[in-house]
């Protein structure tokens, strides 16, 4: 996994805001994403997400998270997928 984010966060208002999403993401569960920019991703958590360091594109070091959802969309196998969603673009979990 690239060491590289678009956007790392160092202030602790917003590391603990990323923390509080991840304890809403454990291992297994269906949860439905809504992202900052309005788009939506629907399935599992393959893997509770972890904060790591990162750094952005000037060389600084912070901290973010990646979960990785899975999409088996079971009722169009032709959008199945899987993605990888950068924690702090997460505006809303629901579990579904």
């Amino acid at each position: 996994m690239s060491k590289l984010a678009e956007r790392i966060h160092t202030d602790r208002a917003e590391i603990v805001r990323l923390e509080a999403l991840i304890a809403r993401l454990p291992n297994d569960a269906h949860v439905e994403l809504t992202l900052d920019d309005g788009g939506m991703v629907r399935g599992t958590v393959a893997a509770r997400p972890t904060m790591q360091v990162f750094e952005d594109g000037h060389g600084n070091e912070g901290m973010n998270a990646i979960v990785r959802i899975e999409d088996p969309a079971l009722e169009a196998p032709e959008t199945a997928g899987t993605y990888d969603v950068w924690v702090d673009r997460i505006v809303r979990i629901a579990r579904v």
